[in-house]
Parts: C-alpha cells; structure tokens; sequence
C-alpha cells in the first residue's frame, strides 16, 4: 500500500492516471461522429463496422489480463505500457493510409486502452485508504459523465474541418490530439507513481488467458455488428446468420469452460474461482452487468431520438444531453466526499438505482410530440441516480477484497459492466431494427421514397430495403444533402414550376419524417421498459448486498480492507 505518500504527489498520479483515461472514455465517443468522413474518405462503407468492432474486442480482452498483470509485475510499469500502446495506436490510426491500417491501429489502440481502463480504477486503491476512495471515484465517475458530451462535440468539430494556429484539422485529429496528453501524462506517471506492486513472485496464466480471449472476442463478434462483419462469409458459404450464431455462441461456451478448467488448475490464475465463492461479489458484477445494459441504453438511444425526433445534428445532439451529465458529474463528486466522511456506502446504491430506475421508465414516455423540457427534466434526475451508482460498483467489490487481489477484482467489475454494454447495446439496436422494420412497406410506399429509388447518392447510404438505411434517410444532414441535389435538379425550371416541386418535395419529406419519427419512438419505447427492468433488477440485488463500513487509514485495520 502507499497511502503514506504525501499528498501533493498522489494529486500528481491520479490528475495523470484521469487524464489518460479520460481519454480512453473520449475515445468511444468522439470516433462516432468522424464515421462518416472516414467511410467518404475510404470508400469503405462495408469496413464500417470493423472500425468500432476491432477496438472494442481488444479492449475487452485486455481489460481482466491487464488487472492481474499489474498485480503481478506492478501497476506503474503495467499502466506505462498501457500509454503508450494507446498512444501510438493513436498516432498510427490518424496516419493510417487505407482502412485496413486503420482497423489493426485501431485493435492496437484498444489494447493500451483496456491496460488504462484496468488500472485507473485500480490505483485509488492503492494510494488511498478504503474511506477515502469514494471521493476519487466520485470523481472518476465525473470523467466519464464529462466525456460523453465533450467525445460528440469534439468529434464533429474535428471532424468537420476546425482551424487554430493555422491548420486545418480532419478526422485524423480525432486520433492526434491522444498524443500530446498522453505523452505528458505517460512522463508524470514515470516520475510520480510508485511501483504498486502486490505479487512476490510471477506466475502468469496463459492458458486461461487465451481461453479468455477466445470466449470474449467470439462473444462481441456473435453480437456486435455480426452479419456486417461477415457479409462475406455468409454469402459465400449461404450459411444463415442465426447458424453462425450458434456456431460462434457454441465456441464460446467451449472457451468458457476451457478457461474454468484451466483457472481450476492454474497457480494464480487470471480470475481466480474462490471470487465467485464470495456472495457481494456476485452480485455487484451482476449489478455492473445488467446496469452497463441499462446505462447504453440511455444514452446511445437518446442521442438518436434527438436526432430523428428534433432534427438535430450530432453536434447538438450531443449538447442536447448536458442535463444528464450535469446530473451524473454532481451526484459522483457529492457522494464520493459523503461516502468518504461516513464509510457508508449502500444506502447510495439504493436510492442512486431507485431513481435511476423510475426515471428510465418515464423516458418510455417520450414522443415525438414531447418537449425538450420535458426531456431534459428526466436526464437530470436520471443522471443523478446514475452518478451515484456508477462510482459506487468500484468501491464496493474493492471492500470485498484484499489489497494483493486488487487489480483482478476491480478490473472483473469493469469486465462485466463492458460486457453488459456490449450485449445490450446489440440487443435494444436489434429490437430497435425490429420495430421499425414493421413500418419499413409503408415508408417505402410515400412519394419520398418512391422518388428515391433511382438516386445515386442515397444507393450508397443503402439498401431501401433495410430499416438502418431508412433512419439514416430522416438525419438532418443527410436530408439536408438530398434537398441540396433535388434543388440543382430542378435549377432549369421557371422560378414557379421550382417552388412548386419544392413545396411537394418539402411535403412529402414531412410525411416521411412523420413515420419514422413515430415508428423510432415506438421501438425506443420498447427499449427504454427493457432498459428500467434491467435497472429494476439491478436495484434488488443492491438491497440483497451486506455493506462493509469503509475503514479510514488510521484504523487497525489493513488500509484497504473494509470491517
């Protein structure tokens, strides 16, 4: 432990440890929005998927071998290495020449990002005793609510082709601004941090970890972006997509039970079984599981209901949702400094999750005829009740644990809310295809659509024939660029015969937008019910945990350990 380190240099590793993973979290978010010049710049549209897949398989592997390495060989030289594999994979991405060099870059950056994402959290554990954690949880709770504005906005405005100091910025500096920050921050932790090493002596699993990696990476592919990424597989072999589900659902459950037997055998394994013996842990990764779920649900969703709903861009859709991370940045600061003065921690969870919960369930209520009022008035309050959860999961499965056990128990907690994200956020897009594919004949049959069949421009958005392709066709911009083309069409005509295909065209625009925007809010109703029972779920099993009070560093007890 190294709680006796004064305090001006932990403010150093941890102001260096946030600022890295700030942007890892930023990284999720920011590379949305810049898709869509990639994709012109690469005529790649089929590769799409693979840009998002490939980061998330690898960060998702990296994130549990991560968190026992550093128990193993020290988190300092762990988190290092994370740094600047992020670093220049971020480099490498914004110089990529083709969007194959992208995808590995890409890969190769999630790695560093899953080593950031595994220690971060893990290290206020170290530097700080059981109590005081909460309020450096709270704050890295805040980080996150922070980067989910800031990624969108940032994103687009890169994107888009921003100047300062004379250059003129492009997609590629969505990767390169990683660079400057994350050298300062990789210098500082060099300087700063201690070795924070738990392990005596190195034994490392590499037979549970290639079973691990196997299940994990099979696992996201089965569900994430599936019949995108194996177009071609599918055509060539006339295998149906739910066939190769099961085949790749069915490797999973071999990988699944390979790496039981080999944690079983192994001297210090990667997630060691006696964890699941512990009943608090059970349920918090539960909780992070089916709260990850919830959360993506909330969020991802949301900005696209702007977007269909309000008309608005990317940009704005993404200012649109500064109430929730108002909430979450002030309930995760607030209740990580009350959680540090009492050592109480549970009744947060409670009353975080019943307000999370009551909250999703009224954003079932949205329409398109709601107001932005009304909106906004739920994501404060929703955002509140996530804040306080959110930081609070860390805290928890840190109390169950000594501190050698540290780095694997945090990062399994970290694992399992990944997870949960990753399946749901597949499982609601699915739901959300599902609902709109009922409306699918009758938007085809409106004068909109029916003018589109022939147009160039929206051939290669996609098939007319696909839910996705239709949403796709109600986005602000890409509308703004169809009527931009229809208006050059028609530029030869006499001034009236213009303004009377105009007013049609706008007219039949409408009635599309109508449909869509209604059918959209029909499956996002769906989603968001799904979304509160998950929560609902989640805020039963908190009452079902046994609280251990958190221990302040002057106590007889092990700093770190809860009572």
């Amino acid at each position: 432990m190294h709680h006796h380190l004064s305090l001006r240099r932990k403010l150093i590793i941890m102001v260096s440890v946030m600022a890295s993973l700030f942007l890892v979290a930023l990284d999720q978010t920011i590379i949305a929005t810049a898709l869509n010049k990639i994709v012109e710049e690469f005529n790649s549209f089929s590769s799409l998927s693979w840009v998002v897949t490939a980061y998330l398989i690898t960060t998702t592997i990296t994130v549990p071998i991560a968190g026992k390495l550093s128990d193993i060989f020290g988190r300092r030289t762990i988190l290092l290495i994370g740094v600047a594999i992020f670093v220049f994979g971020s480099l490498m991405s914004g110089i990529s020449g083709n969007i194959t060099e992208l995808i590995i870059w890409r890969a190769i950056q999630g790695i560093g990002g899953g080593i950031i994402t595994a220690n971060a959290f893990t290290i206020v554990g170290d530097l700080f005793a059981a109590r005081e954690r909460g309020r450096w949880q709270g704050l890295i709770g805040a980080v996150f609510g922070l980067s989910s504005v800031v990624g969108p906005l940032l994103g687009g405005w890169l994107a888009d082709g921003a100047t300062f100091f004379g250059v003129t910025t492009d997609w590629r500096w969505t990767f390169f601004i990683n660079v400057p920050i994350g050298i300062v921050a990789f210098i500082l932790i060099a300087i700063y941090s201690p070795q924070l090493k738990h392990a005596s002596k190195a034994v490392v699993d590499y037979v549970g970890a290639a079973f691990l990696s196997i299940a994990l990476a099979t696992l996201i592919l089965a569900v994430d972006n599936t019949e995108s990424i194996f177009s071609g597989v599918l055509d060539a072999t006339g295998m149906s997509l739910a066939g190769l589900r099961v085949g790749m659902f069915s490797i999973v459950a071999l990988s699944i039970a390979g790496f039981i037997y080999a944690e079983y055998k192994a001297k210090d394994p990667i997630l060691p079984l006696r964890f699941f013996k512990n009943r608090n842990y059970v349920i918090i990764i539960t909780i992070a599981a089916l709260f990850g779920a919830a959360f993506m649900g909330s969020i991802l969703y949301l900005t696209q209901f702007n977007q269909q709903v309000f008309g608005a861009s990317p940009t704005e859709s993404g200012l649109m949702l500064l109430p929730m991370v108002a909430g979450i940045m002030l309930t995760s600061i607030v209740s990580g400094q009350i959680i540090s003065k009492t050592g109480r921690y549970k009744i947060f969870m409670q009353v975080g999750f019943i307000v999370a919960t009551i909250m999703m369930a009224l954003m079932a209520t949205l329409t398109p005829e709601s107001s932005y009022t009304y909106e906004a008035t739920i994501m404060v309050l929703l955002g509140m009740g996530m804040g306080v959860a959110m930081p609070v999961l860390t805290l928890a499965v840190q109390s169950e644990f000594e501190q050698k056990d540290l780095g694997v128990a945090t990062s399994s907690n970290q694992l399992f809310r990944s997870l949960g994200s990753t399946v749901g956020t597949a499982v609601f897009g699915a739901m959300l295809t599902a609902g709109v594919l009922t409306q699918v004949p009758a938007m085809k049959e409106t004068a909109y659509i029916q003018s589109l069949q022939q147009n160039a421009q929206v051939a290669r958005i996609g098939d007319l024939n696909d839910p996705n392709t239709l949403l796709t066709l109600n986005m602000p911009d890409v509308k703004e660029g169809i009527t931009s083309g229809a208006a050059e069409a028609i530029a030869g005509l006499p001034q009236a015969a213009q303004e009377q295909v105009k007013s049609q065209f706008t007219e039949n625009q409408d009635e599309f937008t109508t449909i869509v925007t209604h059918a959209f809010s029909e499956s996002l109703r769906t989603i968001f019910i799904v979304a509160a029972s998950l929560t609902g779920a989640a805020t039963v099993l908190v009452f079902m945990l046994k609280e251990r009070r958190l221990r302040a560093a002057s106590s007889a007890v092990t700093p770190g350990q809860a009572e």
